[in-house]
Protein backbone atom coordinates (compact mmCIF):
# COMPACT_ATOMS: atom_id res chain seq x y z
CA UNK A 1 0.00 0.00 0.00
CA UNK A 2 3.14 2.28 0.71
CA UNK A 3 4.31 1.35 -2.51
CA UNK A 4 1.31 2.25 -4.05
CA UNK A 5 0.89 5.44 -2.71
CA UNK A 6 4.04 6.49 -3.64
CA UNK A 7 3.75 5.95 -6.50
CA UNK A 8 0.68 7.96 -6.98
CA UNK A 9 2.35 10.92 -5.75
CA UNK A 10 5.81 10.60 -7.82
CA UNK A 11 3.33 10.36 -11.29
CA UNK A 12 1.54 13.14 -10.28
CA UNK A 13 5.12 15.12 -10.18
CA UNK A 14 6.21 13.88 -12.92
CA UNK A 15 2.70 14.91 -15.30
CA UNK A 16 3.38 18.59 -13.71
CA UNK A 17 6.90 18.26 -14.94
CA UNK A 18 5.73 17.22 -18.44
CA UNK A 19 3.24 20.07 -19.29
CA UNK A 20 6.11 22.58 -20.40
CA UNK A 21 7.53 20.44 -22.50
CA UNK A 22 4.13 19.81 -24.16
CA UNK A 23 3.57 23.21 -24.81
CA UNK A 24 7.07 24.00 -26.39
CA UNK A 25 6.24 21.16 -28.78
CA UNK A 26 3.29 23.16 -30.36
CA UNK A 27 3.90 24.00 -33.58
CA UNK A 28 3.97 27.59 -35.02
CA UNK A 29 0.83 28.90 -36.89
CA UNK A 30 1.68 30.88 -40.01
CA UNK A 31 1.28 31.73 -43.70
CA UNK A 32 -2.21 31.67 -45.71
CA UNK A 33 -5.19 29.99 -44.28
CA UNK A 34 -7.49 27.80 -46.52
CA UNK A 35 -10.67 26.11 -46.91
CA UNK A 36 -11.06 23.13 -48.70
CA UNK A 37 -13.40 25.23 -51.01
CA UNK A 38 -10.85 27.85 -51.10
CA UNK A 39 -7.93 25.91 -52.20
CA UNK A 40 -10.06 24.96 -54.97
CA UNK A 41 -11.19 28.37 -55.93
CA UNK A 42 -7.79 29.22 -56.13
CA UNK A 43 -6.38 26.07 -58.15
CA UNK A 44 -9.20 27.03 -60.47
CA UNK A 45 -8.53 30.65 -60.81
CA UNK A 46 -4.60 30.24 -60.75
CA UNK A 47 -3.32 26.72 -62.08
CA UNK A 48 -1.58 26.82 -65.27
CA UNK A 49 -4.00 23.81 -66.56
CA UNK A 50 -6.96 25.82 -65.94
CA UNK A 51 -5.38 29.19 -67.09
CA UNK A 52 -4.86 27.27 -70.39
CA UNK A 53 -8.29 25.91 -70.25
CA UNK A 54 -9.47 29.36 -70.35
CA UNK A 55 -7.41 30.61 -72.96
CA UNK A 56 -8.99 27.62 -75.20
CA UNK A 57 -12.84 28.92 -74.47
CA UNK A 58 -10.83 32.26 -75.89
CA UNK A 59 -9.86 31.09 -78.59
CA UNK A 60 -13.47 29.95 -79.31
CA UNK A 61 -15.58 32.93 -78.75
CA UNK A 62 -12.83 34.55 -81.45
CA UNK A 63 -13.64 31.55 -83.76
CA UNK A 64 -17.05 32.27 -83.38
CA UNK A 65 -16.45 35.52 -84.44
CA UNK A 66 -14.22 34.77 -87.26
CA UNK A 67 -17.07 32.71 -88.89
CA UNK A 68 -19.46 35.20 -88.99
CA UNK A 69 -17.30 37.49 -90.20
CA UNK A 70 -16.57 35.96 -93.13
CA UNK A 71 -20.62 35.90 -93.99
CA UNK A 72 -20.23 40.11 -93.50
CA UNK A 73 -19.33 41.96 -96.79
CA UNK A 74 -15.57 42.29 -97.80
CA UNK A 75 -14.24 45.19 -99.11
CA UNK A 76 -10.57 45.48 -100.21
CA UNK A 77 -8.98 48.14 -101.86
CA UNK A 78 -5.93 47.81 -104.50
CA UNK A 79 -3.49 50.01 -105.90
CA UNK A 80 -1.39 48.91 -109.03
CA UNK A 81 1.22 50.95 -111.40
CA UNK A 82 2.70 49.24 -113.95
CA UNK A 83 5.27 49.93 -116.62
CA UNK A 84 6.26 48.37 -119.55
CA UNK A 85 9.42 49.05 -121.03
CA UNK A 86 8.63 46.99 -123.94
CA UNK A 87 4.79 46.30 -125.11
CA UNK A 88 4.11 43.21 -126.23
CA UNK A 89 3.36 43.21 -129.90
CA UNK A 90 0.03 42.98 -131.82
CA UNK A 91 -0.09 39.54 -134.16
CA UNK A 92 -2.90 39.71 -137.09
CA UNK A 93 -2.69 38.22 -140.90
CA UNK A 94 -3.71 39.77 -143.78
CA UNK A 95 -7.41 39.57 -143.38
CA UNK A 96 -7.16 40.54 -140.07
CA UNK A 97 -4.71 42.95 -140.05
CA UNK A 98 -4.89 45.05 -136.30
CA UNK A 99 -8.03 43.20 -135.16
CA UNK A 100 -9.99 44.32 -138.01
CA UNK A 101 -11.35 43.22 -141.01
CA UNK A 102 -8.04 44.22 -142.87
CA UNK A 103 -6.63 46.40 -145.19
CA UNK A 104 -6.96 47.40 -148.99
CA UNK A 105 -4.87 44.82 -151.20
CA UNK A 106 -3.55 48.09 -152.20
CA UNK A 107 -2.20 48.63 -149.39
CA UNK A 108 -0.48 45.67 -148.19
CA UNK A 109 1.27 45.39 -151.45
CA UNK A 110 2.74 49.38 -151.01
CA UNK A 111 3.20 48.64 -147.11
CA UNK A 112 4.15 44.95 -147.31
CA UNK A 113 4.68 43.34 -150.62
CA UNK A 114 6.36 40.29 -149.20
CA UNK A 115 2.96 39.74 -147.04
CA UNK A 116 1.35 36.54 -148.35
CA UNK A 117 -2.42 35.87 -146.95
CA UNK A 118 -1.57 33.52 -144.52
CA UNK A 119 1.29 35.33 -143.18
CA UNK A 120 1.39 36.34 -139.39
CA UNK A 121 1.88 40.13 -139.24
CA UNK A 122 3.30 41.12 -135.65
CA UNK A 123 2.27 44.99 -135.75
CA UNK A 124 3.17 47.72 -132.83
CA UNK A 125 0.76 47.36 -130.15
CA UNK A 126 -0.54 51.23 -130.21
CA UNK A 127 -3.73 51.24 -128.28
CA UNK A 128 -1.67 50.68 -125.27
CA UNK A 129 0.81 53.15 -123.32
CA UNK A 130 3.65 52.46 -121.39
CA UNK A 131 2.10 53.12 -118.17
CA UNK A 132 -0.79 52.11 -116.50
CA UNK A 133 -2.42 52.93 -113.03
CA UNK A 134 -5.48 51.52 -111.44
CA UNK A 135 -6.81 52.42 -107.97
CA UNK A 136 -10.26 50.77 -106.97
CA UNK A 137 -12.15 49.01 -104.34
CA UNK A 138 -13.73 45.35 -104.56
CA UNK A 139 -17.13 43.94 -102.67
CA UNK A 140 -18.39 40.73 -102.18
CA UNK A 141 -21.10 39.49 -100.17
CA UNK A 142 -21.88 35.98 -99.85
CA UNK A 143 -26.09 35.55 -100.95
CA UNK A 144 -26.29 31.88 -100.30
CA UNK A 145 -23.81 29.33 -99.28
CA UNK A 146 -24.42 26.49 -97.59
CA UNK A 147 -21.15 25.57 -96.32
CA UNK A 148 -21.14 29.01 -94.44
CA UNK A 149 -24.47 28.10 -92.95
CA UNK A 150 -23.03 25.05 -91.70
CA UNK A 151 -19.71 26.73 -90.38
CA UNK A 152 -21.45 28.99 -88.02
CA UNK A 153 -23.72 25.85 -86.50
CA UNK A 154 -20.07 24.52 -86.43
CA UNK A 155 -18.31 27.34 -84.90
CA UNK A 156 -20.55 27.55 -82.11
CA UNK A 157 -20.24 23.55 -81.31
CA UNK A 158 -16.72 23.79 -81.16
CA UNK A 159 -17.10 26.66 -78.89
CA UNK A 160 -19.25 24.14 -76.55
CA UNK A 161 -16.85 21.57 -76.88
CA UNK A 162 -14.19 23.85 -75.59
CA UNK A 163 -16.28 24.89 -72.27
CA UNK A 164 -16.76 20.88 -72.30
CA UNK A 165 -12.78 20.02 -72.34
CA UNK A 166 -12.88 23.22 -69.50
CA UNK A 167 -15.10 21.34 -67.56
CA UNK A 168 -13.40 17.90 -67.98
CA UNK A 169 -9.81 19.72 -66.60
CA UNK A 170 -11.56 21.97 -63.49
CA UNK A 171 -12.88 18.51 -62.39
CA UNK A 172 -9.35 17.07 -62.89
CA UNK A 173 -7.99 19.71 -60.53
CA UNK A 174 -11.04 19.54 -58.40
CA UNK A 175 -10.25 15.85 -57.55
CA UNK A 176 -6.04 16.37 -57.30
CA UNK A 177 -6.48 19.67 -55.26
CA UNK A 178 -9.21 17.96 -52.81
CA UNK A 179 -6.77 14.63 -52.42
CA UNK A 180 -3.86 16.56 -51.35
CA UNK A 181 -5.90 18.91 -49.08
CA UNK A 182 -7.02 15.98 -47.22
CA UNK A 183 -4.06 14.58 -47.21
CA UNK A 184 -2.30 17.85 -45.28
CA UNK A 185 -5.28 17.96 -43.16
CA UNK A 186 -5.15 14.35 -41.79
CA UNK A 187 -1.52 15.07 -41.27
CA UNK A 188 -2.25 17.34 -39.75
CA UNK A 189 -4.23 15.84 -36.99
CA UNK A 190 -1.36 13.12 -37.16
CA UNK A 191 1.12 15.89 -36.22
CA UNK A 192 -1.20 16.82 -33.17
CA UNK A 193 -1.12 12.96 -32.47
CA UNK A 194 2.62 13.20 -32.25
CA UNK A 195 2.79 15.69 -29.75
CA UNK A 196 0.41 13.88 -27.35
CA UNK A 197 2.49 10.70 -27.90
CA UNK A 198 5.60 11.94 -27.64
CA UNK A 199 4.25 13.98 -23.77
CA UNK A 200 2.36 10.63 -22.71
CA UNK A 201 5.37 8.68 -23.33
CA UNK A 202 8.23 11.44 -21.88
CA UNK A 203 5.43 11.87 -18.85
CA UNK A 204 6.03 7.57 -18.47
CA UNK A 205 9.47 8.06 -18.67
CA UNK A 206 10.21 10.77 -16.29
CA UNK A 207 7.87 8.84 -13.44
CA UNK A 208 10.22 5.78 -14.48
CA UNK A 209 13.02 7.60 -13.76
CA UNK A 210 11.95 8.49 -10.70
CA UNK A 211 11.37 5.23 -9.73
CA UNK A 212 14.33 4.02 -10.52
CA UNK A 213 16.19 7.10 -8.09
CA UNK A 214 13.97 5.53 -5.29
CA UNK A 215 14.57 2.28 -5.69
CA UNK A 216 11.38 1.07 -7.22
CA UNK A 217 12.03 0.51 -10.57
CA UNK A 218 15.60 -0.66 -12.49
CA UNK A 219 17.53 1.28 -14.80
CA UNK A 220 16.58 -1.29 -17.66
CA UNK A 221 12.85 -0.46 -17.47
CA UNK A 222 13.87 3.45 -17.73
CA UNK A 223 15.90 2.92 -20.62
CA UNK A 224 13.48 0.93 -22.68
CA UNK A 225 11.02 3.38 -22.23
CA UNK A 226 13.60 6.10 -23.18
CA UNK A 227 14.57 4.14 -26.57
CA UNK A 228 10.51 3.93 -26.83
CA UNK A 229 10.92 8.16 -27.29
CA UNK A 230 13.31 8.01 -29.14
CA UNK A 231 11.90 6.10 -32.06
CA UNK A 232 8.72 8.08 -31.23
CA UNK A 233 10.79 11.13 -31.50
CA UNK A 234 12.83 10.09 -34.95
CA UNK A 235 9.34 8.78 -36.49
CA UNK A 236 7.94 12.49 -35.95
CA UNK A 237 11.01 14.12 -37.49
CA UNK A 238 10.68 11.87 -40.35
CA UNK A 239 6.82 12.48 -40.46
CA UNK A 240 7.08 15.79 -40.41
CA UNK A 241 10.19 15.92 -43.01
CA UNK A 242 7.16 14.01 -45.57
CA UNK A 243 4.54 16.29 -44.87
CA UNK A 244 6.27 19.33 -45.97
CA UNK A 245 6.42 16.80 -49.49
CA UNK A 246 2.41 17.06 -49.13
CA UNK A 247 2.11 20.55 -48.29
CA UNK A 248 4.04 21.39 -51.63
CA UNK A 249 2.07 19.08 -53.75
CA UNK A 250 -1.07 20.90 -52.19
CA UNK A 251 1.18 23.83 -53.44
CA UNK A 252 1.82 22.89 -56.62
CA UNK A 253 -1.64 21.68 -57.18
CA UNK A 254 -2.94 24.93 -56.58
CA UNK A 255 -0.10 26.58 -58.53
CA UNK A 256 0.66 28.63 -54.83
CA UNK A 257 4.09 30.12 -54.69
CA UNK A 258 6.16 26.96 -53.31
CA UNK A 259 8.15 29.55 -51.15
CA UNK A 260 5.80 30.39 -49.45
CA UNK A 261 3.88 29.30 -46.43
CA UNK A 262 0.76 28.02 -46.45
CA UNK A 263 -2.01 26.46 -44.00
CA UNK A 264 -5.14 24.23 -44.31
CA UNK A 265 -8.23 24.42 -42.50
CA UNK A 266 -10.83 22.01 -40.94
CA UNK A 267 -11.62 19.44 -38.68
CA UNK A 268 -11.10 15.86 -38.89
CA UNK A 269 -14.60 15.47 -37.46
CA UNK A 270 -16.52 17.13 -40.03
CA UNK A 271 -14.67 14.63 -42.94
CA UNK A 272 -15.57 12.24 -41.63
CA UNK A 273 -19.58 12.79 -41.23
CA UNK A 274 -18.77 13.96 -44.76
CA UNK A 275 -17.71 10.98 -46.29
CA UNK A 276 -20.04 8.49 -44.14
CA UNK A 277 -23.06 10.12 -46.03
CA UNK A 278 -20.90 9.29 -49.09
CA UNK A 279 -22.87 6.28 -50.81
CA UNK A 280 -25.28 7.04 -53.93
CA UNK A 281 -27.68 4.12 -54.58
CA UNK A 282 -29.27 6.21 -57.31
CA UNK A 283 -29.21 5.48 -61.22
CA UNK A 284 -26.38 6.94 -62.92
CA UNK A 285 -27.41 10.13 -64.84
CA UNK A 286 -24.23 9.93 -67.93
CA UNK A 287 -24.88 13.77 -68.90
CA UNK A 288 -23.07 14.54 -65.41
CA UNK A 289 -19.82 13.21 -66.72
CA UNK A 290 -18.31 15.66 -68.18
CA UNK A 291 -15.63 13.13 -70.18
CA UNK A 292 -19.58 12.33 -71.56
CA UNK A 293 -20.18 15.71 -72.64
CA UNK A 294 -17.04 16.31 -74.64
CA UNK A 295 -18.40 13.12 -76.38
CA UNK A 296 -21.60 14.91 -76.93
CA UNK A 297 -20.23 17.83 -77.95
CA UNK A 298 -17.91 15.81 -80.72
CA UNK A 299 -20.32 14.08 -82.17
CA UNK A 300 -22.99 16.94 -82.89
CA UNK A 301 -18.94 18.83 -84.68
CA UNK A 302 -18.98 15.44 -86.42
CA UNK A 303 -22.91 15.51 -87.82
CA UNK A 304 -21.96 19.04 -88.53
CA UNK A 305 -18.91 17.87 -90.63
CA UNK A 306 -20.94 15.37 -92.70
CA UNK A 307 -23.60 18.40 -92.99
CA UNK A 308 -21.11 20.50 -94.55
CA UNK A 309 -19.70 18.00 -96.94
CA UNK A 310 -23.08 17.63 -97.97
CA UNK A 311 -23.53 21.05 -98.62
CA UNK A 312 -20.93 21.01 -101.46
CA UNK A 313 -23.83 20.02 -103.83
CA UNK A 314 -25.41 22.86 -103.32
CA UNK A 315 -25.32 26.08 -105.44
CA UNK A 316 -23.57 29.17 -103.61
CA UNK A 317 -24.85 32.60 -104.77
CA UNK A 318 -22.19 35.72 -104.15
CA UNK A 319 -22.75 39.26 -105.53
CA UNK A 320 -19.95 41.62 -106.31
CA UNK A 321 -19.08 45.02 -107.16
CA UNK A 322 -15.86 46.64 -108.28
CA UNK A 323 -15.49 50.58 -108.34
CA UNK A 324 -12.25 52.51 -109.09
CA UNK A 325 -10.08 54.67 -110.98
CA UNK A 326 -7.58 54.18 -114.18
CA UNK A 327 -5.49 55.59 -116.57
CA UNK A 328 -2.82 55.34 -118.95
CA UNK A 329 0.32 57.26 -120.10
CA UNK A 330 3.62 57.09 -122.13
CA UNK A 331 5.76 57.49 -118.63
CA UNK A 332 5.34 56.31 -115.04
CA UNK A 333 5.92 60.10 -113.95
CA UNK A 334 2.68 60.87 -116.31
CA UNK A 335 0.09 58.62 -113.90
CA UNK A 336 0.44 61.56 -111.10
CA UNK A 337 -0.62 64.24 -113.42
CA UNK A 338 -3.80 65.00 -113.24
CA UNK A 339 -4.90 68.01 -115.87
CA UNK A 340 -5.19 67.02 -119.53
CA UNK A 341 -4.81 70.47 -121.39
CA UNK A 342 -3.45 70.09 -125.02
CA UNK A 343 -0.51 71.83 -125.17
CA UNK A 344 0.43 74.68 -127.63
CA UNK A 345 1.67 72.74 -130.11
CA UNK A 346 -1.16 70.45 -130.50
CA UNK A 347 -0.08 67.45 -128.81
CA UNK A 348 -2.19 65.72 -125.98
CA UNK A 349 -0.45 66.96 -122.36
CA UNK A 350 -0.48 65.66 -118.67
CA UNK A 351 -2.82 62.64 -118.09
CA UNK A 352 -6.22 62.09 -116.27
CA UNK A 353 -7.32 59.13 -114.06
CA UNK A 354 -10.85 58.12 -115.57
CA UNK A 355 -13.66 56.46 -113.07
CA UNK A 356 -15.26 53.03 -113.31
CA UNK A 357 -17.88 51.33 -111.75
CA UNK A 358 -19.49 47.22 -112.25
CA UNK A 359 -21.39 45.19 -110.55
CA UNK A 360 -23.15 41.61 -110.61
CA UNK A 361 -23.74 38.37 -108.84
CA UNK A 362 -21.75 35.15 -109.47
CA UNK A 363 -23.55 31.88 -109.05
CA UNK A 364 -21.70 29.24 -108.71
CA UNK A 365 -23.42 25.28 -109.71
CA UNK A 366 -21.28 22.14 -108.77
CA UNK A 367 -21.39 19.39 -111.60
CA UNK A 368 -18.99 17.33 -111.14
CA UNK A 369 -16.10 17.00 -109.20
CA UNK A 370 -14.69 13.51 -109.98
CA UNK A 371 -16.62 11.80 -107.31
CA UNK A 372 -14.59 13.71 -104.55
CA UNK A 373 -17.36 15.14 -103.18
CA UNK A 374 -19.24 11.83 -102.68
CA UNK A 375 -16.31 9.84 -100.53
CA UNK A 376 -15.62 12.66 -98.49
CA UNK A 377 -19.40 12.50 -97.01
CA UNK A 378 -18.57 8.33 -96.95
CA UNK A 379 -15.51 9.02 -94.93
CA UNK A 380 -17.04 11.66 -92.81
CA UNK A 381 -20.77 8.91 -92.52
CA UNK A 382 -17.58 5.92 -91.18
CA UNK A 383 -15.90 8.89 -88.49
CA UNK A 384 -19.70 9.45 -87.11
CA UNK A 385 -19.84 5.99 -87.20
CA UNK A 386 -16.61 5.19 -84.90
CA UNK A 387 -17.89 8.00 -82.41
CA UNK A 388 -21.69 6.62 -82.21
CA UNK A 389 -18.96 2.83 -81.25
CA UNK A 390 -17.29 5.28 -78.73
CA UNK A 391 -20.23 6.15 -76.23
CA UNK A 392 -21.19 2.81 -76.28
CA UNK A 393 -17.61 1.77 -74.26
CA UNK A 394 -17.64 5.42 -72.60
CA UNK A 395 -20.93 4.10 -70.72
CA UNK A 396 -19.48 0.48 -70.17
CA UNK A 397 -16.48 2.27 -68.93
CA UNK A 398 -18.78 4.87 -66.56
CA UNK A 399 -20.82 1.45 -65.24
CA UNK A 400 -17.43 -0.26 -64.47
CA UNK A 401 -16.13 2.83 -63.08
CA UNK A 402 -19.17 3.55 -60.65
CA UNK A 403 -19.28 -0.32 -59.70
CA UNK A 404 -15.86 -0.34 -58.95
CA UNK A 405 -15.54 3.11 -56.69
CA UNK A 406 -18.51 1.48 -55.12
CA UNK A 407 -17.04 -1.12 -53.71
CA UNK A 408 -13.70 0.47 -53.12
CA UNK A 409 -15.80 2.87 -51.26
CA UNK A 410 -17.73 0.29 -48.98
CA UNK A 411 -14.37 -1.41 -48.62
CA UNK A 412 -12.33 1.40 -47.27
CA UNK A 413 -15.86 2.16 -45.18
CA UNK A 414 -15.67 -1.30 -43.37
CA UNK A 415 -11.88 -0.77 -42.64
CA UNK A 416 -12.24 2.51 -41.58
CA UNK A 417 -15.00 1.35 -39.20
CA UNK A 418 -12.56 -1.61 -38.06
CA UNK A 419 -9.67 0.43 -37.62
CA UNK A 420 -11.34 2.95 -35.10
CA UNK A 421 -12.61 0.13 -33.13
CA UNK A 422 -9.12 -0.94 -32.93
CA UNK A 423 -7.23 2.33 -31.97
CA UNK A 424 -10.61 2.54 -29.55
CA UNK A 425 -9.37 -0.54 -28.21
CA UNK A 426 -5.79 -0.06 -28.16
CA UNK A 427 -6.42 3.54 -26.19
CA UNK A 428 -7.90 1.85 -23.49
CA UNK A 429 -5.54 -1.18 -23.45
CA UNK A 430 -2.74 1.38 -22.99
CA UNK A 431 -4.17 3.49 -20.32
CA UNK A 432 -5.02 0.18 -18.21
CA UNK A 433 -1.31 -0.88 -18.87
CA UNK A 434 -0.11 2.34 -17.40
CA UNK A 435 -2.73 2.23 -14.20
CA UNK A 436 -1.54 -1.17 -13.40
CA UNK A 437 2.12 -0.54 -14.34
CA UNK A 438 1.34 2.91 -12.11
CA UNK A 439 -0.31 1.16 -9.54
CA UNK A 440 2.76 -1.97 -9.26
CA UNK A 441 0.75 -4.65 -10.58
CA UNK A 442 2.34 -4.46 -14.22
CA UNK A 443 5.05 -4.89 -15.80
CA UNK A 444 7.47 -2.27 -17.77
CA UNK A 445 7.15 -4.27 -20.95
CA UNK A 446 3.73 -4.33 -21.09
CA UNK A 447 3.28 -0.43 -20.65
CA UNK A 448 5.77 -0.77 -23.88
CA UNK A 449 3.69 -3.05 -25.93
CA UNK A 450 0.84 -1.07 -25.46
CA UNK A 451 2.19 2.13 -26.53
CA UNK A 452 3.33 0.71 -29.46
CA UNK A 453 0.25 -0.99 -30.25
CA UNK A 454 -1.51 2.33 -29.71
CA UNK A 455 0.77 3.79 -32.18
CA UNK A 456 0.12 1.41 -34.86
CA UNK A 457 -3.02 1.30 -34.14
CA UNK A 458 -3.42 5.11 -34.92
CA UNK A 459 -1.05 5.05 -37.80
CA UNK A 460 -3.56 2.42 -39.30
CA UNK A 461 -6.68 4.17 -38.40
CA UNK A 462 -5.40 7.75 -40.22
CA UNK A 463 -4.38 5.83 -43.20
CA UNK A 464 -8.05 4.08 -43.42
CA UNK A 465 -9.20 7.28 -43.27
CA UNK A 466 -7.28 8.78 -46.13
CA UNK A 467 -8.55 5.63 -48.20
CA UNK A 468 -12.39 6.63 -47.35
CA UNK A 469 -11.39 9.98 -48.34
CA UNK A 470 -10.04 9.14 -51.51
CA UNK A 471 -12.74 6.40 -52.45
CA UNK A 472 -15.38 9.28 -51.59
CA UNK A 473 -13.69 11.48 -54.34
CA UNK A 474 -13.51 8.98 -56.63
CA UNK A 475 -17.03 8.25 -56.31
CA UNK A 476 -17.94 11.32 -56.41
CA UNK A 477 -16.55 11.83 -59.77
CA UNK A 478 -18.05 8.27 -60.65
CA UNK A 479 -21.38 10.11 -60.52
CA UNK A 480 -20.15 13.36 -62.36
CA UNK A 481 -20.73 15.10 -58.47
CA UNK A 482 -16.78 16.21 -58.23
CA UNK A 483 -17.00 19.51 -60.14
CA UNK A 484 -19.81 22.11 -59.69
CA UNK A 485 -22.18 22.53 -62.14
CA UNK A 486 -21.54 26.23 -62.56
CA UNK A 487 -18.05 24.90 -64.19
CA UNK A 488 -19.83 23.78 -67.21
CA UNK A 489 -21.33 26.06 -69.21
Amino acid sequence: MIKRIYLTLVVGAGLAAAQPAVAQDQPVSSGQTFTLQQCIDYALENSITARNAKLDEEIAQAKVKETVGVGLPQVNGTVSLTHNERLPRFFSTRQTAFGFSGLADSLYNQFYPELENDDVLASQNFFQLKSSGDAGVNVTQIIFNGSYLVGLQASQAYKELSYRSSAQTKEQIIQQVTKAYYAVLINKERSDLFTSNIARVDTLLRNTQALFKNGFAESIDADRIQVTLNNLVAERDKFLNLNELGIALLKFQMNYPLNQPIQVEGKIEDVQSEVSTALYQETIDYNLRPDFQVLEANRKLQELNLKNQRAAYLPSLSAFANLGYSTQSATIGGLFKTNSDISDNGSIGPDKWYPYTMFGLTLNVPIFSGFQTRYKVQQEKIALQKIQNTFVSVKSGIDLEVQQSTINYKNAMKSLNAQKQNMELASKVARITKIKYEQGVGSNLEVIDAEDSLRQAQTNYYNALYDVMVAKIDLDKAYGKLAPQSVSK
